[in-house]
């Protein structure tokens, strides 16, 4: 029997990825405890394992001397040999749950070991099952990760990384981003049931995961020539790219598009068919804030440092296009810049410096510029040319000066044939 358990041991440990040593000591510990209670000892006991014959021994830890007057407890113990003889076969009885739980929570511990260094980090995968609330995916032999989907309304605690239009089918091979990996030692991973939650956590919603698809299909982005500065994304929509060029004739665009849009496309398919607009980051923010709201065409940008805030004129056949579909185009673009974007109408800005000349008093104190003089009750000058040999206009000149009548005039205009100036 003893030699059995070493060989089973063996191949468990081969099998899970787990130090062949490492299981034996929790196989010890374990059975201490199941002996104490099986022999129904006073004290604590030690079971040893010989690591070349397998064979089992157990003792009672019995205290020597006085314990600490502090704590009450013994600091010497004397091993008394206690080891039934019928030891293999209590072994057998016992060990069997003991070696699967140990294997499995030592499994969970190497995992996290492995994969705790790799977050952020792109993995292949193949969908083993679906339920309403995750997905477990296959990242090889042995090694599960779970992509959540809960509903967050009813489960508050938990997350949703799976856009909306997406559906998996068994078999599937899917790419997604590591996000966090569980400590099996600190977090509770049971779910509902008698299955238990994978450590890896993947995500297909995470802006990153876009970052890790350029590299693999642009080599500029890859070998650091081509910089991803911003991503800002609605997963399963839209999302928008902004990169720059380490290389004054390098086009970072281009190297991203790839020839007939090749590499993009290589992207989107990954993505389900996800929208993907690639611009270019500047350093100059009216530029940077232009090209964001790509593919509309901007007439100008104004920012304000101070506020943070842009304001972006537009043709007007541009407006709708600007702004995108319930605000996405502006949305997106505000969250790729990081700046607070306010888009405007050519037309509507046009109207504004009129608008705000009228109310300003261009009385220039009776300068000689070639204007009418007349000032109306608002006190607003008339802005009409004055006649020939005259300080007014046609519609002021015949008017009393001294503001006792209301003038009710045409401002840039004339009285039509036969109408009288009330």
């Amino acid at each position: 029997m003893s030699s059995e358990l070493m060989v089973a041991l063996e191949a468990l440990a081969q099998e899970k990825n787990i130090d062949e040593m490492y299981l034996l000591e929790r196989l010890e510990q374990s059975l201490a405890k199941s002996y104490q209670t099986i022999l129904d000892l006073e004290w604590d006991a030690r079971v040893t394992i010989n690591r070349e014959t397998g064979s089992i021994y157990v003792h009672e830890l019995v205290p020597v001397g006085e314990p600490d007057e502090e704590t009450g407890e013994y600091s010497e113990f004397e091993e008394r040999d206690v080891t039934p003889q019928d030891v293999s076969r209590i072994a057998a009885i016992n060990a069997k749950n003991v070696i699967m739980s140990i294997v499995r929570d030592a499994g969970r511990q190497a995992i996290f070991q492995e994969f705790i260094d790799r977050k952020g980090e792109l993995v292949n995968g193949t969908v083993l099952q679906t339920t309403s609330d995750f997905t477990i995916i296959k990242i090889r032999e042995g090694v599960e990760a779970e992509l959540p989907h809960f509903d967050t309304k009813r489960h508050p605690n938990e997350r949703n990384e799976k856009p909306a239009n997406e559906h998996y089918r068994h078999n599937q091979r899917l790419k997604s981003l590591i996000i966090e990996v569980r400590d099996p030692n600190t977090i509770e991973t049971n779910t509902r049931g008698e299955n238990t939650r994978p450590a890896i956590v993947v995500s297909r919603t995470h802006p990153d995961l876009i970052r890790r698809l350029f590299e693999i299909e642009v080599p500029e982005i890859y070998d650091g020539i081509v910089e991803i500065k911003s991503i800002a994304r609605e997963a399963g929509a839209r999302s928008k790219v902004a990169v720059w060029s380490r290389e004054s004739n390098l086009d970072p665009v281009g190297a991203c598009v790839g020839p007939k849009g090749s590499r993009v496309r290589m992207v989107v398919e990954e993505l389900r068919n996800e929208r993907v607009d690639v611009i270019q980051w500047d350093e100059n923010p009216s530029v940077y804030v232009a090209n964001a709201l790509s593919p509309a065409k901007v007439t100008n940008v104004i920012v304000d440092d101070d506020t943070h805030y842009a304001t972006v004129i537009v043709p007007d056949d541009q407006l709708s296009l600007a702004i995108g579909k319930e605000g996405q185009n502006a949305r997106l673009a505000a969250r790729l810049t990081g700046w607070h974007i306010d888009i405007k109408s050519a037309s509507l800005m046009g109207e504004m410096p009129s608008m705000i000349t009228s109310l300003i008093d261009e009385d220039d104190g009776g300068d000689d510029d070639g204007r009418c003089e007349f000032v109306l009750s608002d006190g607003v000058r008339c802005r009409n040319h004055a006649r020939p040999g005259s300080r007014f206009c046609g519609i002021h000149e015949a008017m009393p000066q001294d503001g006792s009548d209301i003038a009710v005039g045409i401002i840039g205009g004339s009285l039509d044939e036969g109408e009288e100036l009330i």
